[in-house]
């Protein structure tokens, strides 16, 4: 009796260390899954993005020189790495008869399902993770009753709007360079394209003939009515219309003009236009699809994407705030994104948003991502808007320097569509609004220098260090007052004049440059007085560059790094402000921008 007794505690023993490492394997594979998509089930169903292990090296990008090089390369990149690693996965849906929208701009796809299918789904070994599609409510601050009346005149309403002449934009214009021969992009609640400031700009209108072709210069990622009340606009619409006015405002700011009113920054640069919010609702899926159709812009049936019809600049006037589901599962989807725009060429011009005035407040995607340039707000008197929000960046530990820039987003004057098919003018305040100028200012710059078309880090480098310096008259957020760049107004308010001026200067030059920060990291950025360099793998003799804002060299060392080896570097004797840092040996190049608090 006594043996067995034993022999079936034995035999339950078998069975549970046999049980235990697929109990172990099951866990695993749903934490894959992270909770939001559980609690966004609707009916037992849930829309959520399955993210692919693999995903494609844009480094190489680096090395091209032309915008064109660089967003063919990325574009056909980014899709071949995604058709080719989609195929079984794809195959796997299909034969379930489940549908779903494949995203290349990051190896992802987006369905709905129910708990079985995510399940199976977490199961599949080329399968990262399965994260939720948050939504987003756009924002604007309220109106600032303490906010100088606007300089325009109404007897002479051709003068240019307070923000176009306090960044000196028309000063630009004087010497030729009104943005022509560029192209502006805009994601936002769609645009009124025959708004009189807005039609002879937009690019799928053709003067000379009379008529319009949307193809290449719309987009609309608004696909089905998600509410009780219908679009004003409808859905999958074929031709630009703008259900909220935010969108057009925006892009008034940036290229609207008429004989009667001078609101744009660059009047003479064209625009396309895509359609990421529902009435000021947006969602990760909608934005990610319209970072992706900037990159190869595509006929209005959405097919035969060109990336020779990319824009050079793209505004961003929204953010997703945690509460409404952007989280670290999902911050990924929308970063790789912005980052692919990068290296195709696209400056990307993200509001700081319009959280303020408190630190840390630039605290939701995309604004407080390393690559995103963005952009705090500023009142007609040159301070800091109340509403505009400020850093240094905790949402992801970094404490990184944000906003870069800050232009006017106090009581701007721009075009916006009105009730009946009508169309006016009106005032808006916000981070929406400072983002604009910066985007016209990059049209002015390239349309002045052609050469700089691609070169992304050059143009925002030329933004910062050509700002208008602004400081603050108290220690702010750990920041001494009276310094510059600062958590609230960045490097400062951007200057149109100076950053053509600057802008002239360069000159296409071939750079043998290896960003990889998986190489070299760099710690901390902003720093005080000493940065720590912390390398992954063995670079032997590496020489060390500490440059000034000029250029000059203030800093040289060797170093012989091995695996996992660290070095110190003190900067203690320097000014706050910007530098820059090259790191070299015969295996990586490495350079970038430092700030010192």
């Amino acid at each position: 009796m006594i043996y067995k007794m034993l022999e079936m505690k034995y035999l339950k023993l078998i069975f549970i260390f046999a049980v235990l490492p697929f109990l172990a394997s099951a866990q695993d594979k749903m934490a894959k899954v992270h909770p939001s998509v559980w609690s966004s089930m609707k009916g037992g169903k849930a829309d959520f993005f399955v993210i692919l292990k693999s995903q494609a090296d844009l480094s190489p990008a680096l090395f091209l020189q032309t915008k064109e090089e660089k967003g063919a390369f990325v574009f056909n990149t980014l899709k071949a790495h995604a058709e080719k690693s989609q195929v079984s996965i794809q195959n796997y849906l299909n034969a379930q008869t489940v549908g779903f929208q494949s995203f290349w701009v990051f190896n992802c796809l987006y369905l709905t399902g129910d708990v079985a299918l995510i399940q199976n789904l977490a199961s599949r070994e080329d399968v990262a993770q399965i994260v939720n599609n948050p939504k987003s409510q756009l924002s604007l601050p309220p109106s600032d009753n303490s906010v100088l009346a606007t300089t325009l005149n109404p007897r002479n309403a051709a003068t240019p709007t307070w923000g176009v002449l306090a960044i000196k934009a028309d000063q630009v214009w004087a010497q030729g360079y009104r943005g022509q021969n560029v192209v502006i992009g805009g994601a936002d609640t769609g645009y009124g394209w025959e708004h009189p400031a807005l039609k002879t700009k937009y690019r799928g209108w053709n003067a000379a003939t009379g008529k319009v072709d949307h193809n290449y210069s719309w987009h609309d990622a608004i696909h089905a009515n998600n509410s009780l009340a219908g679009n004003p606009c409808g859905y999958d619409t074929n031709a630009p219309c703008d259900d909220q006015q935010h969108g057009s405002h925006t892009m008034g700011t940036m290229t609207g003009a008429t004989d009667e009113f001078a609101i744009g920054v660059a009047p003479d640069a064209k625009w396309v236009g895509a359609r990421n919010m529902d009435r000021g609702n947006g969602t990760l899926a909608r934005y990610v699809e319209c970072f992706q159709w900037f990159i190869a812009p595509t006929d209005t049936a959405n097919k035969l994407p060109d990336p020779k019809k990319a824009p050079h600049v793209i505004n961003n006037s929204w953010y997703c705030d945690a509460t409404e589901g952007c989280n670290a599962s999902n911050y990924s989807v929308m970063e790789a994104a912005v980052n692919a725009c990068r290296a195709a060429g696209i400056v990307v011009v993200i509001s700081a948003g319009n959280s303020g005035s408190g630190c840390s407040t630039v605290s939701e995607p995309p604004a407080f991502f390393a690559k995103s340039f963005a952009i705090g707000a500023t009142r007609q008197d040159d301070t800091i808007a109340g509403f505009s929000s400020r850093g240094p960046v905790t949402t992801d530990g970094s404490n990184r320097l944000k906003p870069n820039v800050s232009a006017p987003g106090v009581s701007v004057l721009s075009s916006v569509p009105l009730s009946g098919g009508a169309f006016g003018y009106a005032s808006f305040n916000g981070t929406s609004m400072a983002g604009p100028h910066v985007a016209g200012t990059v049209a002015l710059m390239i349309s002045a220098n052609p050469a700089l078309a691609g070169q992304v880090d050059t143009i925002e480098r030329i933004l910062e260090l050509t700002a208008k310096k602004m400081t603050t008259l108290q220690d702010f957020c750990g920041i001494k007052a009276n310094v510059s760049p600062n958590f609230v107004y960045g490097f400062g308010r951007i200057d149109a004049l100076e950053a053509v001026k600057k802008g002239l200067l360069y000159k296409v030059k071939v750079t043998q440059i290896i960003e990889n920060q998986s190489v070299v990291k760099i710690s901390p950025n902003p720093f005080s007085n000493e940065i720590t360099i912390y390398t992954e793998g063995v670079l032997g003799e590496t020489l060390i560059e500490i440059f000034n804002a000029n250029g000059q060299i203030i800093l040289s060392k060797k170093e012989n790094f091995n695996l996992k080896n660290t070095t110190t570097v003190t900067l203690s004797n320097t000014a706050a402000g910007i530098y820059f840092y090259k790191i070299r040996s015969e295996k990586a190049t490495m350079s970038g921008k430092l700030v010192k608090m």
